[in-house]
């Protein structure tokens, strides 16, 4: 049975998109109850300004409550060589850094340009290394960019190539914008691969913005990737990107891979019950998903017997 890795990115690219601030105490319920649900990796958060994120203001106190549950690895986003030191300082398992593909968005969303963002990746690995912590670089806007438009492949795989050589451990591609269609998944995730090497680009970040979300999953599944960023109810998307909202669902995803027969060690109905944590930190605010309205199908051994 093929094991994937969902990965729980709601308490970051989730809680950072909306205004309001959910108390620490309901993001540490939320981090143990999906944990407790089979979840074994959660973005628990960011380490920029709480002046510019102020959604992110608590991010050293859940690593270190986070890095207190048995076998979950707690993963933080950085944006700059600043924030892999506090990172570092953090005890994170590993971090991630966000490049642009599209260089109007990565002055918008991290104020640099390509040739100043590679430094800072370079600088961010190194902290990384030293410290013994896994660093990925996320391909932002690799599908296509609400500022800029289409971002040519030719670019991706180009700056892809940099990146692994300013250090990168592992590639994502992000559809940011939610652009991505299958076609395009299938064809950059192979050229990607063509350049790095197949080991190093083993997770797709999607969003659902225009409905493509889990069908471009299966698009990725074909290719061989094993991770997918997604967060509960579909919460967020980027702030600095223009309709970037509609994250994929962390309970849609879990009831097709759990239903295709693939292995996720995700107990849906306990995935389910965390929603009440969500709605009851931020009351009114809009949770997204079929699964919780239509309820979990017949588990897969029942479906497959009949």
């Amino acid at each position: 049975m093929t094991e994937i890795l969902v990965s729980e990115v709601g308490p970051r690219d989730g809680l950072q998109s909306i205004d309001r601030v959910m108390p620490l105490e309901a993001k540490k319920r939320w981090i143990a109850a999906e944990a407790a649900a089979g979840v074994r990796e959660i973005e628990v958060g960011s380490f920029v300004p709480a002046a510019l994120l102020p959604q992110m203001a608590d991010t050293a106190e859940l690593v270190s409550f986070a890095k207190e549950i048995g076998g979950l690895a707690t993963v933080t986003l950085v944006p700059n060589a600043k924030g892999a030191q506090f990172a570092a300082e953090a005890g994170v398992d590993a971090m991630s850094i966000p490049f642009s593909m599209s260089e109007t968005h990565s002055i918008k969303n991290v104020r640099k340009d390509h040739p100043a963002m590679l430094e800072e990746i370079a600088a961010a690995s190194s902290i990384a290394r030293e410290a013994g912590i896994h660093f990925s670089v996320g391909l932002s806007t690799a599908f296509g960019c609400t500022m800029e438009g289409a971002v040519g492949e030719d670019q991706v795989v180009h700056l892809a190539e940099k990146a692994v050589e300013a250090g990168a451990q592992e590639l994502s591609l992000s559809d940011t914008t939610g652009y991505a269609d299958p076609a395009q998944v299938r064809r950059l995730v192979r050229r990607v691969r063509a350049a790095v090497g197949e080991d190093l680009l083993t997770t797709l970040h999607l969003h659902n913005t225009r409905g493509l979300g889990l069908a471009n999953v299966v698009a990725g599944l074909e290719e061989g990737i094993t991770t997918f960023d997604a967060s509960l109810g579909g919460l967020g998307g980027c702030p600095f990107a223009p309709g970037a909202s509609g994250n994929l669902v962390t309970e849609d995803l879990v009831l097709m891979l759990n239903s295709m027969g693939l292995k996720t060690g995700i107990d849906l109905e306990k995935l389910l019950d965390v929603r009440a944590i969500i709605e009851e930190a931020l009351p009114g605010e809009p949770l997204y998903g079929f699964t919780p309205d239509a309820g979990p199908m017949l588990d897969y051994a029942e479906r497959s017997a009949a």
